[in-house]
Parts: structure tokens; sequence; C-alpha cells
């Protein structure tokens, strides 16, 4: 096969992004560019590497095994350009992602942790949905992902081999309030209560559901704001402009004015927070920040 190494790293950013629009946008290419390279590299392949789905493109049993030996060729070729140039590291890297509401709640004392036990070890990091970050751990993009999954927690996707997923901790959704507004001095709310309430949400699609509205809400919710970023949402919540769910792991850095609720009247909902790498021996350094994260939480 005659593959370059731009060929392979377009079919990690579609592996990564879901589409062959958003690797180019990514990659500051044009879409035809992207598409003409992933042409070329099913011809060299002989094979089709995508499949083209109404809800984006995702790569076929092929393109995963291409994919599988680009991510080993594409860190050989930074390896070798550092030891070229003279520019190796002195500290091991690990890449790490995390789903939109982690961050707050876990990220610094991880990183807190670590500086005191493992200072030889940077960590980058990047944020995103639960789907989002598997497609990355997929494609060689990050090399640890901090993800949720709701009940009954089945596999975080169809691909193979499974990734090698370790349960964090169990958190319960709680309701947002402002602490002056409607439901002031309560810590619990009826489910009926809510039905009229004015809901903060996070746009959200099929294949990547976010927070915002209670999940067991019966009739259809009155959204009022619509923001991912979770400092707009509570400080809505907190000037009284609507409410909005969130895990009860937020708690420590809610801002002034925030309240939150036990929800009574329906089930209780829950999410786990997982750790989640490429199957195969990690390195210690990917060992070390899976064992900060646990620890912190």
């Amino acid at each position: 096969m005659d593959i370059s190494s731009t060929g392979l790293r377009v079919l990690r950013q579609i592996a990564e992004s879901g589409s062959f629009t958003a690797a180019a946008a990514r990659l500051g290419y044009t879409q035809s560019a992207v598409s003409r390279q992933a042409a070329s590299l099913e011809r060299s392949a002989g094979t089709a590497l995508f499949e083209r789905r109404p809800d984006g493109v995702r790569l076929t049993p092929a393109g995963l095994t291409l994919l599988r030996h680009a991510r080993t060729i594409l860190d050989c070729l930074t390896e070798a350009e550092r030891d070229l140039t003279g520019t190796a590291p002195q500290t091991e890297l690990v890449r790490l992602g995390l789903f939109l509401s982690a961050g707050a709640a876990l990220l610094p004392p991880t990183l807190a942790r670590l500086a005191a036990t493992d200072p030889h070890i940077d960590v980058t990091t990047t944020e995103g949905t639960t789907p989002s970050l598997i497609r990355a751990l997929r494609a060689g993009s990050i090399d640890l992902a901090v993800l949720t999954s709701r009940p009954p927690h089945r596999p975080l996707d169809g691909e193979s081999p499974r990734l090698h997923v370790e349960t964090v901790v169990d958190t319960e959704l709680v309701v947002a309030a402002s602490s002056t507004g409607q439901f002031a001095d309560r810590t619990t709310v009826h489910v009926d209560e809510l039905v009229g309430a004015a809901w903060i949400a996070t746009p959200a699609s099929h294949s990547e559901p976010l927070l915002g509205v209670w999940p067991g809400l019966p009739g259809r919710p009155h959204i009022v704001h619509r923001a991912r970023d979770w400092l707009t949402k509570l400080q809505l919540v907190a000037g009284g402009f609507g409410v909005t769910t969130v895990p009860a792991r937020l708690s420590p850095v809610l801002p002034p004015g925030v309240s939150l609720l036990h929800v009574e009247g329906a089930p209780p909902e829950t999410r786990r927070v997982l750790v989640a790498r490429l199957p195969g021996r990690p390195t210690p350094a990917i060992t070390a920040v899976t064992r900060a994260i646990t620890s912190t939480a």
C-alpha cells in the first residue's frame, strides 16, 4: 500500500470527528481535500474504509484495522521528529479527555494531586461529550478519557476490541434552582412541581444527549434557555431565570445563589463516572493519572 502520513492523519481525524466536514475544519483543509484523501486511502487499501450514514461517517472494520496501525505509525513519526530535532521531552505526557461537567469538580484536584505525587507527568486536557471522547480514544488523539454512562451501563460502543473501563464513582442527579426563587429554603422538590418549570438545557442530538431537563420529567418541558457552558447555565439559575439538572458532585463549585434539590415522586436518576482507555498494558504515566482521578473522586 502506498499511503502517506497525511492520509493517515486524515483517517484519524475522520474517526475522531465522525464526519468529513468536521475533520476538514479541525485539520484546516477543505472538505473536498479530505474527501480526496479518503478516496485515495480506499484505493490504496483496496477496500471500503468509511461507512457513510445519515448521522455521519463511521469506519468500517477494515478502516478500524488501518486506524490501529495508523496510531502506531503516527506516534513513531512524532518520536522520530523529536529525536532528529533534539527536542525529546523530559516529562511524560498524558492527553486526557473529560465530559463537560467533569472538569470543574474533578480536574483541579486531580492535577494538584499529580503535581505532588508525580511531577514528571504533564497532562493536557480537552472537553467533549462522551461519544466524541470515545471516538477520540479510538482515533488515538487522547490517551485517557473520563466518561459518563447511564443505567443499565451497556458497553460504551460497539467497536472491537472493547475499551478498558474502570468505574470511578456513581453520582446522583439533582435539580439546581435559585436560592431565593420559587424553591427557596427547600432541599427537595416533587417531580410534579417541575412540570411547568422554566428549564435551562444544553443543545443535544440523538447521539449525544446532554444534561438539562430532568430525565424523568412527565410531559413536554418548557425550555427557556439553551447553553453548553456550565458557568452560563448556573449563573442563569442563580439569577432566577430557570432550573437545570446537574450531578450532585458539582455542589462544591456552585456559584452563590444556587441550591440543589433532590427530586421526589420519581425513580432516582444516577450517572456513573468512568475512566476509559484503549485495551492493552498502560504506560506508568497513564496508570498514575488514572489513580489520581479515582483517588480524587
